[in-house]
């Protein structure tokens, strides 16, 4: 018997996207009504050998999650407003888009901590405070950009949908049936969601950058940018871990923070955005990849 698949989804507009080791699927709720459930088969990088590797597999999953995660979200966009066909990003389109999300992040999660707690050093001088400094500054840019998107009205929406995602994959973990009233009684946070990696990324980014050292400023910001993969990869497997050991003390305590941040990344969603929730799951879970 092999261990159960953890899936893995994404709120979209109107919509959700699951994940699975093979396949994604995506529910749209059309301007209709109707549930619309598009499959598509994959072949993850993660499967090969090598990219399976502790911590070289988490920096690899995080790229495709923006890559999926892009087009899912254009994808929905057109749905959404009843147009027939979701508009396909061509690879120059696509590499464009994530471009400029990886330069909007550097800037404003890299650049600005890191400039801001330089501008700062005489009050906080040495390599540690400055990288404990450097921390902080990059957890408050976060928690007011969190905070800034959560009063978006469009964004509200998305974050109900959030919470739909998470409630249904509690109740496929749960062992229940795929349900509306058994997915209603869960939380809306889950230990595995994204946020809760960024929030680790944060927290990892202080110990690893606590090797590095102060000067040059551009030295300081290079290597920050250089060592992201191994920031991200060693992330991914800490919130690996605390998903298949949510029981225990030390996981449990670990997980608080994420599930706090989580509160202004997910609202209670109603029946019928659950109900599309239910649906995308139920596309990765047909597909006949769980393994129980």
């Amino acid at each position: 018997m092999g261990k159960p698949v953890q899936y893995g989804g994404q709120a979209l507009i109107e919509g959700v996207m699951m994940k699975g080791p093979r396949t994604v699927s995506i529910a749209i709720r059309l301007p209709n009504g109707e549930i619309e459930v598009t499959k598509e088969d994959i072949n993850s990088w993660t499967q090969k050998p090598f990219l399976k590797l502790p911590i070289i597999r988490g920096f690899v999953a995080l790229l495709e999650s923006l890559i999926f995660g892009s087009k899912a979200l254009m994808f929905s966009a057109n749905r959404a407003v009843g147009e027939e066909e979701g508009e396909e990003l061509s690879f120059w389109e696509m590499a464009v888009t994530i471009v400029v999300a990886f330069g909007a992040g550097i800037l404003f999660f890299v650049g600005l901590p890191t400039v801001s707690a330089r501008l700062l050093q005489y009050l906080f001088p040495g390599t540690v405070l400055q990288n404990i400094l450097e921390g902080l500054i990059r957890l408050l840019v976060l928690f007011i950009y969190i905070l800034l998107i959560s009063r978006l009205k469009d964004i509200k929406r998305v974050f109900e949908y959030h919470g739909a995602e998470h409630k249904a994959i509690f109740t496929y973990e749960s062992g229940e049936e795929l349900n509306v009233e058994n997915a209603r009684k869960y939380t809306r946070m889950h230990p595995r969601c994204g946020t809760s990696f960024l929030l680790i990324v944060v927290i990892v980014s202080i110990f690893v950058f606590a090797f590095l050292g102060l000067d040059p400023l551009w030295w300081r910001i290079l290597s920050r940018i250089l060592l992201m993969p191994l920031v991200a990869g060693i992330s991914y497997e800490i919130l690996k871990i605390s998903g298949r050991h949510a029981g225990s003390a030390l996981c449990s305590w670990l997980v608080v923070p994420g599930l706090f941040l989580q509160r202004f990344t997910t609202r209670e969603p109603d029946d019928s955005q659950i109900e599309v929730a239910i649906a995308a799951l139920n596309g990765v879970v047909s597909s006949g990849q769980e393994l129980r």
